[in-house]
């Protein structure tokens, strides 16, 4: 369905304001077929559900998205092969593994962070903590040296350029693929050292793991270290600074969760729903399917907008407002693959790191509520979000007095 008045996903229009954009997608035109990425863009809260949850949906779009910069994924699997490869690596995001091996890893790289800012009474979150907080975690969790942290750093934002790259500019997509190389050269030999002298690392976790006489191969290891590095630190980065942002921004709620942190996890459910570290995820159906607005045709991309998704009206109750204790957000299941958010996606590609992702918050939010205390923005007013394929502030600078 093309319509010459439906907004452009890589418009300046769209970028500085897409939630009035999907407002109108939603309305009236759920379906658009949009040349410059040739993929169909969805909207509603019901199709893009769909497209997560459906089996005639795939992730066949990943073979020429993804694995150029990372090589073949979990994410690229089907059916029998991706709940094995799934598996091998899952139980290091969940459970006893996480809570006793990796839970001091993130409460330590956090605290050290704060350190280095609490007593000045200011900081800009994003360059001094945000950024820096997941991607210090994955290798450590990796098992690789502190020292790398800037060079991954460098890889993750080289990487993640490349997949925001909607607009097809070269000069990205050849620093992704040189990233890709190097990354590659640096994991390959530890990987076959792992193997031969395993520890109790998340890295030596995925080179022993086995499943019926399954293992992953040295390849797929790296590619799942590759987008470990992006998904785990691209969402955690971006999803700190909006809970933040959003709480400062909302003094009573802030309150609430400075008073009682058991609250936290609401508060970035809530987030992840109103204010989404990535606005678009991409399906690709094998047969054609009807969706809200007309057909898509098989093997055509879908353009799926978590952002306007999770602000549909006919799934929630005043969806453009902040509430951490929204009663139609299904906390209970916020970070499960039956959740009613579209943020992680849904299904059996529900994003593996949720729970993960979820530890990092609930620690590191925690963290900079007790070493900050009467959190004003530095500005006077909440910075404004950026970015089309992921979203958030670039700069988050907060005024605080420092606890003792």
């Amino acid at each position: 369905m093309t319509t010459a008045t439906a907004p452009d996903i890589l418009s300046a229009e769209f970028a500085r304001d897409p939630y009035s954009a999907y407002q109108v997608m939603r309305e009236s035109h759920p379906l658009i077929w949009h040349e410059p990425t040739s993929s169909y863009v969805i909207s509603r809260y019901r199709d893009v559900a769909r497209a997560f949850k459906e089996p005639v949906f795939t992730s066949r779009n990943y073979e020429w998205q993804l694995e150029p910069v990372h090589g073949r994924t979990i994410l690229q699997m089907e059916g029998r092969e991706h709940s094995t490869k799934r598996n091998l690596v899952a139980s290091a995001f969940r459970g006893k593994d996480l809570a006793e091996k990796f839970v001091p890893v993130i409460a330590r790289n956090s605290a050290s962070l704060i350190d280095g800012f609490r007593a000045s009474g200011s900081v800009d979150l994003v360059a001094d903590y945000a950024t820096k907080f997941p991607i210090n975690v994955i290798v450590d969790m990796l098992g690789l040296p502190t020292s790398d942290h800037a060079l991954f750093h460098r890889w993750y934002t080289a990487i993640m350029a490349f997949l925001a790259n909607l607009a097809g500019d070269e000069e990205v997509t050849q620093a992704g693929l040189r990233t890709k190389a190097e990354l590659e050269a640096y994991l390959l030999p530890i990987i076959a050292e792992r193997q031969a002298n395993p520890g109790g690392n998340l890295l030596s976790i995925m080179c022993t793991a086995e499943i019926d006489g399954v293992r992953m191969t040295d390849q797929e290891i790296k590619a799942f270290c590759s987008l470990l590095l992006v998904a785990g630190g691209e969402t955690t980065d971006k999803a700190i600074t909006s809970v933040m942002r959003n709480l400062v921004a909302h003094p009573d709620q802030l309150r609430a969760v400075r008073e009682d942190h058991s609250l936290i996890p609401a508060a970035f459910a809530e987030t992840l729903r109103l204010t989404p570290p990535v606005h678009m995820i991409m399906r690709q159906p094998a047969e054609d399917v009807e969706l809200s607005g007309g057909t898509v045709e098989a093997g055509r991309t879908v353009t799926c907008l978590i952002g306007a998704a999770n602000r549909d009206p006919e799934q929630y109750t005043d969806p453009d407002t902040f509430d951490i204790h929204r009663p139609d957000l299904d906390l209970s299941r916020a970070y499960t693959a039956g959740a009613n958010h579209t943020a992680f996606a849904l299904g059996r590609h529900f994003c593996v790191g949720a729970l993960l992702a979820r530890t990092e918050l609930e620690i590191g939010i925690a963290q900079l509520l007790d070493a900050m205390d009467d959190i004003r923005f530095t500005d006077g007013s909440p910075p404004p979000e950026h970015g089309v394929f992921t979203r958030a502030p670039q700069s988050l600078r907060l005024t605080f007095t420092p606890t003792a």
